[in-house]
């Protein structure tokens, strides 16, 4: 018996070895066994090499260390004098008919925020005039942290503008996802530390010279802008050029993205500083976080009332899609929604069944120009089945990257948690639950905008696939557990 044999033979021994204990050993949910199988099944040596690196769930030393660094948000919140609890919000009558939703982010840490003024960008170049000038603006802090941070020209005047910032004294902090932002070089985000800013990189491929991380699947996809505590954004659109239109072949590139003034900037700033503190195994007292600065004296900024919710790997609770789940199942009229990969699982999926059943206005739209077509081709797999449910599909004629949901009349969603496996259990997410009837008809009218720059298709479209294609979207619609 040669090498090679002795070699494959293992190589199967491991295999069966990791059947056995994601069947009876490890809490997963059933799509992701049944689609490891398949692989492990059909490619033992490949397969095994990817469970290795993608397939192995975080250990539970990194779950402790994140943990053991994260900073309680009611912790830092209820210390901060003019900020309500949940009882007294409800008693005020701030969420008089979303108590449940409400109470629901309550139990996951999340304080309802009132008084903020909130600003909706949906194309990627308003967002980005309005971020340069308020960075421009900033007087004591600027607390940054991107899933892609590329370099080129959005992400230069984006880099020379910290560094600016940092050669003026101000306390510059970014936080940058290695496999995101892999295409920019290291020497690009050391730039800021010799100017004078601090950079943390999420996850780096290498934790050690020739030590590979294996915690290569579990990326931090947040984007998170907090200046002087004072103004927060968050939303789908990264520092990368084509995520402001500038790619000839996702044109028009179409996303949402907030600006927050007032209560709700403290939640993004302690999200930030969790990641933070993780990043740098950093030990700073919380205490000292309030007495410098990073969460100012409330101002009433607006009408609006937020909870932002996170959710990653390092939780047992998928908290998003829970939130969403929730949202779902309490519509009383409609449920619209964007994402730009539709690839829900079996309670996701319930709920939106539940709701087409019972009278609701259900309506997804999805990007008719794909940026990963072998998730595209899951996505239309999904879709076909909502549309014989007789839920409203829309194709945008171009690139959708917006990830929102509208509820009835009074609230909605927008964040960075996509419709599907990877944004719901595998990366670190955040979204913003926003209460509002103002706000809520605001983004209304702009998703009846995008109806009418997009083709709805019903279940026709999906039949007339090639049988090659439908073929191919069994395949990976059978994978997409492992996206």
């Amino acid at each position: 018996m040669n090498w090679f044999s002795i070699c494959f033979i293992v190589v199967v021994c491991f295999n069966f070895l990791l059947l056995i204990s994601m069947v009876f050993l490890e809490k997963r949910k059933s799509e992701n066994i049944i689609a490891w199988i398949t692989v492990l099944t059909f490619l033992p040596v490949l397969g095994f090499l990817l469970y290795i690196v993608f397939g192995s769930g975080l250990s539970v030393r990194t779950r402790r260390m994140i943990k053991k660094k994260a900073i309680s948000e009611r912790d830092i919140i209820r210390n901060i004098k003019g900020i309500q609890t949940l009882e007294e919000a409800k008693l005020d009558g701030i969420l008089k008919d979303d108590q449940e939703l409400a109470t629901l982010c309550y139990s996951y840490g999340s304080y309802p925020l009132p008084g903020n003024d909130i600003k909706i960008y949906s194309n990627g170049q308003d967002k980005m005039k309005a971020l340069k000038e308020d960075l421009l603006k900033a007087q004591k802090s600027i607390n940054m942290e991107y899933y892609i941070f590329a370099d080129d020209k959005t992400g230069k005047e984006v880099m020379d503008i910290l560094c600016k910032k940092a050669r003026e004294g101000l306390d510059v902090k970014l936080i940058y996802d290695s496999i995101g932002s892999r295409k920019a070089p290291r020497r690009y985000f050391r730039k800021l530390e010799k100017a004078g800013g601090q950079v943390g990189e999420f996850f780096p491929p290498f934790m050690h010279i020739r030590l590979i991380n294996l915690k290569l699947n579990y990326r931090n996809h947040r984007k998170i802008v907090v200046i002087d505590g004072k103004i927060g954004y968050t939303g789908g659109i990264n520092i990368r050029d084509d995520h402001i239109g500038l790619d000839k072949k996702l044109k028009p590139w179409r996303d949402t993205h907030l600006r927050i003034e007032g209560a709700g900037v403290y939640a993004l700033q302690n999200i930030f500083l969790d990641d933070w503190r993780y990043c740098k195994n950093d030990n700073t007292p919380p205490r000292l976080y309030l007495e410098n600065g990073y969460f100012p004296s409330p101002k009433i900024c607006g009408n609006a009332t937020t909870q932002v919710i996170t959710s990653g790997p390092d939780s047992t609770v998928p908290r998003i899609k829970e939130t969403f789940v929730k949202m779902i199942l309490s519509a009383k009229k409609r449920v619209y929604i964007q994402t730009p990969y539709f690839i829900p699982d079996d309670v996701f999926f319930s709920a939106l069944r539940i709701a087409i059943n019972s009278g609701i206005d259900v309506r997804i739209m999805v990007p008719k120009i794909p940026d990963k077509k072998t998730v595209y081709l899951a996505t239309l797999s999904y879709l076909k089945e909502m549309s014989e449910l007789g839920i409203k599909i829309y194709l945008y004629n171009g690139f959708l990257h917006s990830k929102a949901i509208i509820l009835d009349d009074n609230k909605l969603s927008i964040g960075t948690c996509n419709t599907d496996n990877r944004s719901f259990g595998l990366n670190f997410e955040n979204t913003v639950i926003i209460y509002s009837h103002e706000l809520n008809e605001q983004y209304s009218n702009i998703f009846q905008n995008d109806i009418e720059s997009s083709q709805e298709v019903g279940l026709k479209y999906f039949q007339k696939k090639k049988w090659i294609t439908k073929v191919l979207q069994a395949i990976m619609r059978l994978l997409s557990a492992l996206f």
